[in-house]
């Protein structure tokens, strides 16, 4: 069976021969590690700056050759994303000139600053001179009117890497790519501002979405490669203790968009998978409405417990986690096993279905060792 037949037919609740395995995303110490040499990939700050000094096609290159190589070494893994082999900008790009203000501080020729941090390999734009605050009082919808002009084609060039993943693992893994977008928490002005609108003004919220829908829905002809299986899509709309807008104002203002654009999505490719941290668990019937089939990001420390989920839910929709980031981070080996033999032990006795992963990603700090462990565990354990 290949990891394409197992995720599928995972999802449809079809017997399997082994219990599927995805990352969402990996980091680039941890890629470096295993490919042998340094990378541009999810090295967040290193292909950044790449990117301003004119390398855009070195990068690429690096998004393409280190991705394929490192899926190839690491051949166990069943869900492949584009958060490795990303969309890039255009072969034309024109970078901005940078100025170097001091060792993480960066200017480009717009004003805007960049804070670099290498303790999380971050690179933040902390100024943006273009994102004058405005009044709440000010925004109306039809500030948000849309346009045929809003329709715009892309460059097709922004795709190599993801298309050179797909040529290479189509066949046999199961893709998760890219869409036009995702419409549902969506915030204007910033999160304060954007909460308030929420509770003072949801007719904007409500135009910004309807605009939103009809760009993407066009985008994802575009997005939406050839050969891809399902389309991820990507937003956190919760924090640790519940989402950040109720559920009810959730259903009128958000849920409506987020399954008009699931109901477009699975027009070219029939699964949906939603990447969404925080506890979003007052939510989760309305993703399942919408038509989510698969859900990541299962923060321990949220509530997110994949046993729970699955009892309550798992009929409906898959969950994809399990495997504490935390004790990928600063566990021991000994604490990895645990973690791995624990969950496929769930799995295998009290008959439960999900996706084996992270609990968020394999992130920049996750030990060697412990990565290792988890890929040498799940090997020796994860066949029915």
């Amino acid at each position: 069976m290949t990891s394409k037949e197992r995720v599928k037919r995972l999802i449809e609740r079809k017997d399997i021969d082994k219990i599927p395995l995805g990352f969402y995303v990996v980091d680039y110490d941890i890629i470096e590690r295993v490919i042998g040499r340094p990378t541009y990939v999810r090295n967040k700050v290193k292909s950044q700056i790449a990117l301003w000094e004119g390398k855009r096609n070195e990068v690429c290159e690096s998004y393409k050759k280190d991705t394929v190589e490192f899926f190839k070494k690491i051949d166990c893994v069943d869900i492949l994303t584009f958060k490795e082999a990303g969309i890039l900008p255009t072969e034309n790009y024109n970078p901005p000139k940078i100025e170097k203000i001091d060792e993480n501080t960066l200017k480009d020729e717009n004003g805007r600053i960049y804070r670099i941090s290498e303790s999380t390999n971050e690179i933040s734009c902390i100024y943006n001179p273009d994102k004058n605050k405005i009044d709440i009082d000010t925004y109306t919808p039809d500030m948000f009117k849309f346009s045929e002009s809003d329709l715009k084609e892309p460059d097709q060039s922004i795709f190599q890497a993801p298309d050179y993943l797909i040529e290479n693992f189509r066949d046999e893994k199961f893709i998760a790519g890219t869409s036009g977008g995702i419409t549902a928490f969506t915030l204007i002005g910033g999160m304060e501002t954007g909460l308030m609108l929420y509770a003072l003004k949801p007719e904007v919220i409500k135009a910004v979405n309807e605009r939103n829908v009809k760009i993407q829905n066009f985008l994802d002809k575009f997005y939406i490669r050839k050969g891809q299986d399902g389309v991820l899509l990507e937003q956190d709309m919760a924090g640790t203790k519940g989402p950040f807008i109720s559920p009810d104002i959730f259903s009128k203002v958000c849920f409506p968009f987020l399954k008009k654009r699931v109901e477009n999505i699975k027009k070219y490719v029939p699964y949906v998978f939603l990447h969404n941290c925080g506890n979003n668990i007052p939510l989760m019937e309305m993703f399942i409405e919408a038509g989510i089939d698969v859900y990541q990001s299962l923060q321990t420390n949220a509530g997110m417990d994949i046993e729970y989920l699955t009892k309550r839910f798992g009929d409906r929709i898959i969950f994809w986690g399990g495997i504490s980031t935390e004790i990928l981070i600063s566990g021991t080996m000994e604490d990895v096993r645990k973690n791995i033999r624990d969950l496929i032990e769930k799995f295998k006795k009290k008959n439960l279905r999900f996706i084996i992963g992270p609990s968020h990603s394999i992130a920049y700090g996750v030990k060697y060792d412990n990565f290792m462990t988890l890929i040498e565990e799940y090997e020796k354990n994860a066949y029915l």
